[in-house]
């Protein structure tokens, strides 16, 4: 089978960063559906694992983790789905990725893709809104439906993938979604979303709260720089409030006062941790993705790709990661056919 992969750990702009190879068609265990992949996107997580390293792989590694496809092969053990099913899915760190035309993947982890999108849209929906639900809706104590009725929530980074899903999320669950954006494409990106207001996180978050109106907020999703915001957020937080987290830190945090002054509850989201760790709820994601399908179906829910590339190779791959590393996308990028 037609891969892209990875041999060495290289600057973007290196052509040996990625290479077109050539792979045995995986096998699968007998919890795993073997997905012929028509469509991928990157995620921040693909250019932290490619970055710069002297680790040399001996064999060429693939990376990957959003992909949406047709099943072709079923585990024995693997109930609820069919070759010729057209699925999506967030995948796992553990084993080899999405940048490959087959892949063996743990049914409990995929779901039906919504009907309303061709591949390459829903491609772009799973790590962004298995991260969004999660930590919207089962790290902080939130409900889906009406959990946010008559509070705030101010979403960093709102622009983004996972900003974009919890954007219409929140909405969705009633709050008063606070978004934060620098550029005015990007603004506009949020409010498409459905944040109702959206600040410039270039500046001070404070006194640009304080003109619209919020002395404090209940909730914040600090979706790109934990450190930098730490402080602010520790003030701007109402007493028993919650902030929600995906970024490593790069300076140690002081979780004393006011978060401990305020009772402000910390919550982290990783979403490759259940099929990571085995949780006894693994097949959590694949009922996640199951919901999001419906909701797109429903008309509640939008797609999120802004970008496309075809065909999927290393070239095509190499793009969409210098694109990525830029700072300056939107939503999601896509890559599809072979």
């Amino acid at each position: 089978m037609k891969a892209v992969g990875l041999t060495r750990y290289l600057p973007v702009d290196d052509p040996q960063s990625f290479l077109d190879v050539e792979l045995p068609t995986p096998q699968i265990g007998p919890q795993d559906l073997l997905v012929r992949v028509e469509a991928i996107s990157v995620n921040p997580v693909d250019t932290k694992l490619r970055a710069p390293k002297p680790q040399v792989e001996a064999q060429p590694r693939i990376l990957g983790f959003d992909a949406a496809g047709v099943v072709e092969a079923v585990g024995t053990e693997v109930a609820g789905f069919k070759p010729g099913d057209e699925v999506y899915y967030a995948g796992d760190v553990t084993r080899p990725g999405s940048n490959a035309q087959y892949q063996a993947v743990d049914a409990r982890l995929v779901a039906l893709r919504p009907r309303r999108l061709d591949a390459a849209g829903a491609a772009a929906l799973p790590l962004v809104a298995i991260t969004a639900w999660e930590l919207l809706f089962e790290r902080m104590p939130y409900r889906p439906e009406n959990g946010g009725d008559g509070k705030s929530l101010l979403i960093i980074a709102g622009a983004g993938g996972v900003g974009s899903m919890a954007i219409q999320l929140a909405r969705r669950a009633g709050f008063t979604v606070i978004a934060t954006a620098s550029r005015s494409e990007t603004q506009a990106w949020c409010r498409a979303m459905g944040a109702q207001h959206v600040v410039d996180h270039r500046q001070p978050l404070t006194p640009q709260l304080q003109a619209l109106g919020f002395a404090h907020i209940d909730a914040a999703l600090n979706l790109a720089d934990t450190s930098h915001y730490w402080e602010e957020l520790g003030e701007l937080l109402a007493p028993q409030g919650h902030v929600g987290l995906i970024v490593e830190p790069k300076t140690p945090l002081n979780i004393g006062d006011p978060y401990k002054a305020k009772c402000i509850g910390i919550h982290w989201e990783m979403m490759f941790a259940r099929p990571r760790f085995h949780t006894p709820d693994v097949a959590e994601q694949g009922r996640i993705l199951a919901r999001v399908a419906a909701l797109i179906d429903e008309g509640e829910l939008r797609g999120i790709h802004r970008e496309a590339l075809s065909p999927i190779s290393a070239e095509n791959l190499r793009e969409a990661h210098r694109r990525l590393e830029s700072g300056k996308s939107i939503g999601k990028l896509v890559l599809s056919g072979w």
